[in-house]
């Protein structure tokens, strides 16, 4: 029987592995959601992270890419009418960027065709969805990512993983950091 510490790094890897493949999936799901759409799919990220006008620097930080990515995509659905750029209120050399009615209908519309697809909507009792997302959020808050090191290196992986799948139409695009999680912490973990 392995020691205490390999069996530790054992598992460790093996919910990496699961986290690296799951992940995988979800961006698999969207990449067929924007297929079916007929969009391209960093339309996807980008109509996630546009919940209100926003401004272009605040949307590269959502969608984890550099300034030139975010110009590209603003430009392809200001020309599909998914949205237009608009002067932020109190300065105006910064440009908001805002969905238009067609654009916050394909939101929604793929919202919920992607929300339907995901895995614990059928592989999930309510009480293991309840359960999941206290621990997610348990995870969030309690700084696991605190070393700049170890947040670096897993963003990295992640945001690579995301952006090469959610960006195949933009070769610029780069990680940057997240915003940070303001979730609240739900303590009503049940005990396995």
């Amino acid at each position: 029987m392995p020691d205490q510490t390999t069996a530790e790094q054992q598992q460790t890897a093996e919910i990496a592995g699961c986290f690296f493949e799951l992940i995988g999936r979800i961006v698999a799901q969207a990449e067929q959601v924007a297929q079916g759409l007929g969009i391209p799919s960093p339309f996807i990220k980008a109509l996630h992270s546009l919940e209100c006008p926003m401004a272009m620097k605040e949307l590269g930080k959502r969608m984890h890419c550099d300034p030139s990515f975010v110009t590209l995509v603003t430009d392809m659905l200001e020309k599909r009418g998914l949205a237009r750029r608009e002067p932020h209120a109190v300065d105006r050399r910064v440009k908001n960027v805002v969905l238009t009615e067609d654009g916050l209908t394909l939101r929604h519309k793929v919202e919920a065709e992607i929300t339907a697809r995901m895995p614990w909507n059928s592989a999930l009792s309510e009480d293991e969805r309840i359960q999941l997302l206290a621990l997610i959020r348990k995870m969030l808050a309690a700084g696991a990512l605190d070393s700049a090191a170890t947040e670096d290196a897993i963003h990295g992986e992640l945001a690579s993983l995301l952006v090469s799948a959610l960006n195949e139409h933009a070769p610029h695009a780069t990680p940057s950091s997240p915003p940070p999680s303001t979730g609240e912490v739900n303590n009503h973990v049940s005990e396995p």
